[in-house]
């Protein structure tokens, strides 16, 4: 343990110097420039997501303790995104600790519902539910439970070991998204999604609604337990982007969802009409969004279309502009008045290094730049076929074609 220990104060102080570096300072005022729209510059970030295996495997691990390990796993992360990347991702001086939770399922066997062929490949739901009016009256909201013994555990652990290096705290998220439809979808299935918008609309409205209700149950439980966190810093938000903002929270009270970013999506429906989608989704999702401070939408759908329902969204700010939408039409549609999220083709770096493609992609997303407040998020970074070197490589030639 005392060695395990060591590795981790190593690691931490690596962490400290590169947060108090001037140009990490800097980086922060920045991203609050940009999340206000006044954009100084176009924020530029790479989001490794299921390639981190590949960048920092179990045996760069040192340390021997489980949850040691854990939190090596997170330092080593920090320091690899900021010396390994070199992107705009902020490193801060805060080590955070999630809260434990439990959530019990919408229905029992909901543990086994993902069939996988293997841990990076494709894989299906099987379906839980056939008849929706059977269905429904199965269904039971999620009950949240905290185990606050071993949420203490785990933050005393970090504390005891590099608290005098990092500021240790408790912060975490809950969920990715509150947009419903993957909720939908792990129940039914996608083509029973599609087909009941036809054969049963009015049964699919039902099962709609009973979600949004589960959904704001379920954030009601969080704010009464009073453990919701703030992402106002160098939290990763939405789809892309950084949380750093002078806009939240909004008071001074017990926190509440009118203090967070909020976020909501619909990729999965990518294949329904913009009038299935103000139909059967959007009005399902924007409870939700309402409550919360500032509002992002959208992920690997192009949202051009619904453009029409997701522009009410109150407070919206950061917009997705996936490698599928018309970024032309959408920079038309965001203007000056929304972040402009812009996401290239991961595939440019999964499968080879395509650098022609990325070039021609980031200059064509770059020559708009100017009359949008612009961030570039290359994510959905699954695999890099084992050449993490590659993620460093694109953001040069990024940094090369910004200027």
């Amino acid at each position: 343990m005392n060695r395990d220990r060591e590795i981790l104060r190593q690691l931490a102080t690596e962490v400290a110097e590169i947060a108090a570096s001037p140009g990490m300072t800097k980086l922060k005022e920045d991203w609050k420039q940009h999340n206000a729209l006044q954009s100084p510059r176009p924020m530029i970030c790479v989001s490794p997501e299921g390639s981190w295996r590949e960048i920092i495997t179990e045996k760069d691990l040192l340390c021997e303790d489980e949850l040691m390990r854990s939190f090596e796993r997170v330092l080593r992360m920090k320091i690899y995104w900021a010396t390994g990347i070199g992107d705009d991702t902020p490193i801060s001086e805060y080590f955070n600790v999630p809260y434990q939770v439990k959530e019990t399922p919408y229905l029992l066997g909901m543990d086994d519902v993902e069939q996988r062929v293997s841990d990076t490949g494709s894989f299906h739901y099987k379906v839980m539910i056939d008849d929706l009016e059977e269905g429904l009256e199965k269904l039971r909201f999620r009950k949240v439970t905290m185990d606050r013994q071993e949420s203490e555990r785990k933050l005393s652990a970090a504390q005891e070991s590099f608290g005098d290096i990092l500021k240790v705290r408790h912060r975490g998220q809950f969920w990715w998204t509150l947009g419903i439809t993957a909720e939908v979808i792990k129940l039914i299935g996608l083509e029973a999604l599609m087909i009941d918008m036809y054969e049963d609309p009015d049964g699919l409205h039902r099962l709609m609604a009973w979600f949004r209700d589960e959904h704001l149950n379920l954030m009601n439980q969080y704010e009464s337990l009073g453990i919701l966190s703030l992402n106002n810093e160098d939290d990763l938000i939405a789809s892309g982007g950084i949380g750093y903002t002078d806009e939240l929270p909004e008071g001074n009270g017990p926190l509440s969802y009118r203090d967070l970013w909020g976020f909501s999506e619909s990729q999965e429906t990518v294949g329904i009409s913009p009038q299935m989608f103000g139909e059967f989704i959007f009005p399902y999702q924007l409870p939700m969004l309402e409550r919360f401070g500032i509002n992002c939408y959208g992920c690997c759908e192009p949202v051009e279309g619904r453009w029409e329902w997701i522009k009410t969204i109150p407070r919206l700010r950061r917009i997705s502009v996936s490698p599928w939408s018309n970024k032309e039409q959408m920079a038309d549609l965001l203007g000056k008045d929304y972040i402009f999220s812009r996401k290239p083709n991961p595939s440019y770096v999964c499968c080879g290094f395509n650098e022609e493609a990325i070039k021609k992609e980031l200059k064509e997303t770059l020559s708009l730049a100017p009359k949008l407040n612009l961030e570039i998020i290359l994510k959905d970074t699954h695999t890099l076929e084992n050449h993490p070197e590659r993620l460093r490589k694109w953001m040069e030639v990024a940094r090369k074609i910004a200027g």
